[in-house]
């Protein structure tokens, strides 16, 4: 969860939040905000880039 961690800091440098990460299986990655699902890793097939 390594990589999942340092996103979550990404995030919250770039939009004073605090991500809240929960663990799962298979490598699931999704980010969600408000209720909807902004980025997916199962449906790209690769973590988001921080920009």
């Amino acid at each position: 969860m390594p990589r999942a961690a340092s996103l979550a800091d990404e995030i919250k440098k770039a939009h004073g939040v605090e991500p809240e990460l929960i663990e799962g299986k298979g490598g699931v990655f999704d980010v969600v905000v408000d209720g909807k699902l902004i980025f997916s890793k199962h449906e790209t097939g690769r973590f988001p880039e921080p920009d």
